[in-house]
């Protein structure tokens, strides 16, 4: 036998090995499929203002999703249909279009008054319920970080009753309270002591910078469960023509979606995504009839996707 040492230096052995070795080993990693990262879409009712239930859970498959978002008075009234119907009802029509019931929101609850809700939400297989934080607004520095601490601790006995029924609270930093900052969004994120607590992302009540946007987003990471797809715009509080309103969509507005989509593929955010906006007055649909809002979503859709092939 001739010696390998005589013949084949020690890089080309081990050139010819790895090329062996992939050889046996390529048709098994060839046959795994490539996941490109995506959104996963939901819905929200109150997109649809006061839309009946019954037409408003078959536009969810319309626009890429699968799961819902239920919202009460006075944005949406989706919530109180749910009790007019009863839960069997509801299910039912949720089944019928292979829809799942994906978040409740409850400002008007509070992050302390979700006790009851969370057990209809493990009854009804809901994951996720949105509110507000709570406590004093415009604090700066450590009295940030100690105003969010507080509010974490009074937190503890809702967690537990969010694990107990497999439901995530996720706050959103809404405007002019607590957690309406980026500083405050990053120490709910470092200080949360379970996943059950979470945050909904709203770029629409930050500054409109989009790299100071992607920045957040990359610093707050799976602490995200779900991202609102919305932005500033003209604004959602005083009645502008409707060309106006609609600057809060994504791709009718200024604010540039490439670097927020970057960092969320960044992330491999995996939570839920909201095409957002809110009409005025509250209660009624962003634009009428039902299959104008779809597809108003599913224009704001593309502009995403388009967005996101290219980062």
């Amino acid at each position: 036998m001739t010696n390998l040492s005589h013949t084949t230096t020690r890089r080309q052995f081990c050139a010819i090995t790895a090329a062996a070795t992939g050889a046996m080993l390529g048709p098994t990693i060839a046959a795994k499929p490539y996941k490109a990262f995506k959104l996963n879409y939901m819905l929200a009712s109150c997109m649809y203002g006061y839309t009946p239930l019954s037409k408003i859970v078959p536009e969810v498959k319309k626009i890429g999703a699968t799961t819902l978002d239920i919202w009460p008075k006075v944005h949406g009234n989706q919530r109180e249909q749910l009790d007019e119907l009863g839960e069997q009802t509801f299910s039912e029509l949720l089944k019928k279009h292979d829809v799942s019931l994906g978040c409740i929101t409850q400002y008007k609850l509070g992050p302390f008054g979700l006790q009851v809700e969370m057990q209809l939400a493990k009854r009804l297989g809901c994951t996720t319920m949105v509110t507000g934080g709570r406590g004093p607004k415009s604090l700066k520095g450590s009295e940030l970080k100690a105003g969010v601490a507080e509010f974490i601790e009074k937190m503890k006995p809702h967690l537990e009753v969010a694990e107990q029924n497999g439901v995530t609270i996720a706050i959103e930093n809404h405007s002019n309270n607590l957690i309406d900052s980026p500083d405050a969004l990053k120490w709910l994120a470092e200080l949360r002591p379970s996943k059950h607590l979470a945050i909904a992302l709203a770029p629409y009540h930050l500054p409109q910078d989009e790299n100071l946007l992607a920045e957040l987003i990359v610093s707050l990471g799976n602490s995200i469960a779900i991202f609102y797809a919305w932005q500033h715009g003209m604004g959602c509080h005083e009645k502008l023509p409707k060309e106006q309103e609609l600057l809060q969509m994504p791709g009718r507005g200024k604010l540039d979606f490439a670097p927020m989509l970057s960092a969320l593929k960044q992330i491999n955010y995996l939570g839920w995504t909201e095409i957002f906006m809110h009409p005025v007055p509250r209660g009624i649909p962003i634009l009428e009839p039902t299959s104008a809002v779809t597809t108003e979503i599913n224009r704001s859709r593309e502009y995403l996707k388009k967005t996101l092939a290219k980062a």
